[in-house]
């Protein structure tokens, strides 16, 4: 992981015959545009969603021991 990395400002999606552009910028002007597979997002997505479902599950494990 980079040790300064720029905060994201703007991002968009889009689909392409062989999949998705993903065109993402930071708040230091820095630009990233890649194209992913169908599968690659499949994997990206299940990334987010476990990693969302792990915070949720330790937001609610505090929320109970505080309730």
């Amino acid at each position: 992981m980079a040790d300064n990395p720029e905060q994201l400002t703007r991002f968009s999606i889009s689909e392409t015959p062989d999949g998705y552009l993903f065109d993402v910028e930071g708040d230091g002007g820095g630009n990233l545009i890649v194209q992913a597979t169908p599968d690659q997002v499949d994997a990206l997505l299940d990334a987010l969603d476990d990693l969302l479902a792990a915070h949720e599950a330790a937001a609610d494990e505090v929320q109970l021991k505080d309730g």
